[in-house]
C-alpha cells in the first residue's frame, strides 16, 4: 500500500466521521416493529390473526373466506406504520425471525417480490466503499505474474486469512461429506448453510476474489466454476453417480418464494440488479457492488446460480424451461435475469473478469434462446408440476474423517489457517509483504489528527 492509498483511507474515514458512524440508513428493524405491534391491543390481535394465516397458507391453500378474512387483517394493519416500513439486516442473528415478519405483514402481496426487505445503505457511502474494495481486489490481481491461475491464487490468499480459510474449508467439507454410509449424495442444507456463513462472514476482498477470479484458460474456469461445489450446491443427482435432468425454472421459483429466505435474496437480487440501457454502470441503481452483493446473497438457497461452463463469464440458474406450456415467457423471464443481465455482467466485469475465449466444439454448453423481459412472475397463479423441484437432504451425518479428508482434497481446499506451517513460502513472502506495510499504518493516525479538527471547524 502507497501513502497515496494510504490518504485515499485516511479520506474515506474522515467522510465516515462527518456522515456519522453508521453506515446503514435509519430503518427501523421489523423484530422491534413487531414488539411495539404486541404491546398495542388493536394491532395486537390483528397480527395475531395474519400470522395464523400466514401458518395455515403455509400447509394448504385457503379458503375464499378465510382469505378474505387475512386480506381484512393485513388492510388494517397497514395503519401500523412501523410494520410497513421496517426492514432487516443480512447475515444478522435475527435475520431468519425479521424476514417472517417482514413477509408476513405483506400477505399475498404478489407485486413486492422485487422489492428487497433488507435495510439499504447510504449510497454516497456505498460508492465510496464500492471505490475502496474493487480498487483493493484489482490491485491484488494486477500484481500477479501473467499466466499464473487467479483462482488458485485467490484461493491461497484466502488461506492466509485465518477466517477466510477456516470458513471455506468449512463449507467444502460440508458439501462433499455423504449424507449416508450406502448413499454418495450430500446433505445439502448443511452445504448451503455453510457456503451462507461464508458469504456473509468473510469480507468481500478475499471472497468476491474467489468468486469472480479473471481466467484465460479453461483449467482456471474450471476452478471457478467449482467454487461453490456445484455437485452438492444445486445440480440434482439420484443415489451412486447418476445425473438427473434439471428442474423447471417455475417450479424452482415458487419453491423459492415459499421460504422467507430464499425468498427475500432472489427480491434483494431483483432490486439491485436491474438493469438499465441508460446507465453507465448498466445498472438502474448505479451500484455494482451491491449488485455482486445480491447476486452472492442467492448462493446458498434453492435458487444458487453459477457459471454456466468452464470456458465462459455467463452465469444462469441450473434450471430448464422445458414443459413450462403457455407460461414459457414467465420462465425465460427468470433465466434472462441471470443470462442476459447487462447489470450483473457489467458488476462482474468490474472485478477484472476478462473476457472468456471462445468455447471449444467439445463444450458440451449451449446458451438457452433469450426472450424479451415479461411482467414479473407471480408462480402462486401459475400451475406446474412440483415434482421436479429439489428436496434438502435431512439425513444424519455419518461419514468417518479419512472419507472427509479424501472428498475434500478433490477441491484443493486450503487447510485451516491454524493447521498451516507458518514457515511455509506463501507465509514467509506474506510476512516480508506486512513487514514492508507496517511504518504506513503509523501514518494514518497522525493524518486523521491533522484531518479532524479541520472536520471540526468546516462543522462536517
Amino acid at each position: 500500500m502507497s501513502a497515496q492509498d494510504g490518504m485515499m483511507i485516511a479520506g474515506l474515514l474522515l467522510y465516515i466521521f462527518c456522515e456519522g458512524s453508521s453506515l446503514g440508513s435509519a430503518s427501523l428493524d421489523c423484530v422491534v416493529a413487531e414488539q411495539g405491534c404486541v404491546q398495542d391491543q388493536a394491532c395486537m390481535g390483528q397480527y395475531r390473526l395474519l400470522e395464523y394465516c400466514a401458518a395455515e397458507e403455509a400447509v394448504s391453500p385457503l379458503s375464499s373466506d378465510a382469505r378474505l378474512e387475512c386480506l381484512e387483517a393485513q388492510h388494517a394493519l397497514q395503519y401500523y406504520r412501523p410494520l410497513q416500513v421496517c426492514k432487516c439486516q443480512r447475515g444478522s442473528k435475527r435475520e431468519e425471525h425479521c424476514l417472517k415478519v417482514y413477509w408476513m405483514v405483506r400477505f399475498a402481496a404478489y407485486e413486492e417480490y422485487d422489492v428487497s426487505p433488507y435495510e439499504e445503505l447510504k449510497i454516497t457511502l456505498v460508492r465510496n466503499i464500492e471505490m475502496s474494495r474493487m480498487a483493493s481486489i484489482m490491485s491484488a490481481s494486477s500484481l500477479s505474474v501473467d499466466g499464473q491461475n487467479q483462482c488458485l491464487k485467490a484461493a491461497q490468499d484466502c488461506g492466509l486469512y485465518e477466517k477466510c480459510g477456516s470458513l471455506r474449508s468449512e463449507y467444502v467439507v460440508a458439501c462433499t461429506k455423504r449424507s449416508g454410509l450406502s448413499d454418495s449424495s450430500c446433505n445439502r442444507q448443511k452445504c448451503h448453510k455453510a457456503l451462507r456463513r461464508f458469504l456473509e462472514r468473510v469480507p468481500e476482498e478475499y471472497s468476491f476474489a474467489i468468486l469472480f477470479c479473471p481466467c484465460s484458460d479453461t483449467l482456471c474456469g474450471e476452478r471457478r466454476r467449482k467454487t461453490i461445489v456445484p455437485s452438492c450446491s444445486y445440480e440434482e443427482m439420484v443415489r451412486g453417480e447418476e445425473r438427473v435432468g434439471k428442474p423447471n425454472c417455475l417450479s424452482l421459483h415458487i419453491y423459492c418464494i415459499r421460504d422467507e429466505l430464499c425468498r427475500s435474496r432472489f427480491a434483494d437480487f431483483q432490486q439491485n440488479c436491474q438493469p438499465s440501457s441508460q446507465s453507465p454502470s448498466g445498472c438502474v441503481r448505479e451500484s455494482r457492488a451491491m449488485c455482486l452483493k445480491a447476486y452472492a446473497g442467492l448462493i446458498g438457497t434453492i435458487m444458487t446460480p453459477n457459471y454456466v461452463s468452464n470456458s465462459s463469464t455467463e452465469v444462469s440458474q441450473w434450471c430448464t424451461c422445458d414443459g413450462s406450456g403457455n407460461d414459457w415467457q414467465a420462465c425465460e423471464h427468470i433465466l434472462t435475469l441471470f443470462s442476459s443481465n447487462i447489470c450483473l455482467r457489467s458488476a462482474i466485469s468490474s472485478m477484472g473478469v476478462s473476457a472468456a475465449p471462445p468455447p471449444s466444439p467439445s463444450e458440451e454448453h449451449t446458451a438457452a434462446p433469450v426472450s424479451p423481459p415479461s411482467e414479473h412472475v407471480h408462480p402462486e397463479r401459475l400451475h406446474i408440476s412440483h415434482n421436479s423441484v429439489p428436496q434438502s437432504n435431512s439425513m444424519e451425518d455419518s461419514e468417518d474423517e479419512a472419507e472427509q479428508e479424501r472428498r475434500s482434497k478433490e477441491f484443493n481446499v486450503i487447510p485451516p489457517y491454524s493447521e498451516k506451517n507458518s514457515n511455509t513460502g506463501s507465509g514467509a513472502k506474506g510476512s516480508q509483504h506486512g513487514a514492508a506495510e507496517r511504518p504506513l499504518p503509523v501514518l494514518l493516525p497522525i493524518l486523521l489528527l491533522i484531518l479532524l479538527p479541520l472536520a471540526v471547524r468546516w462543522d462536517c
